[in-house]
């Protein structure tokens, strides 16, 4: 089972949500999500298990517990597909403009 790990501390490491994730069954993998740019932290993860008995319950125990100062969320992971598309991301309107309709604006 995939499972979705957010609000974590940007100091957690792919170490430390394996360790925490182990003392509930295997982890297959445990990685923490980074900006591409800096490298640092976005303050969530993905964790894979292959007994889902033992996912369901690290799930429920870890939900809503603190961690390194920060209370987590935890739950399974939906697939990418399932997740709903934001079609109107960034400064974009209807208008097609970057900051919206300047012809309207007083300045």
């Amino acid at each position: 089972m995939n499972i979705y790990i957010s609000n974590l501390s940007f100091k957690v490491e792919d170490g430390d949500l394996r360790q925490l994730f182990e003392e509930y069954g295997e982890v297959t993998s445990a990685k923490v999500i980074t900006d591409k740019f800096t490298g640092r932290s976005r303050g969530f993860g993905f964790v894979e298990m292959p007994d889902n008995e033992a996912s369901l319950k690290a799930i429920s125990e870890l939900n809503q517990a603190e961690y390194d100062g920060k209370v987590l969320t935890v739950n399974e992971a939906r697939p990418k597909e399932d997740r709903p598309k934001n079609n109107n991301r960034g400064f974009r309107n209807n208008n097609g403009g970057g900051y919206g309709d300047r012809q309207n604006r007083r300045w």
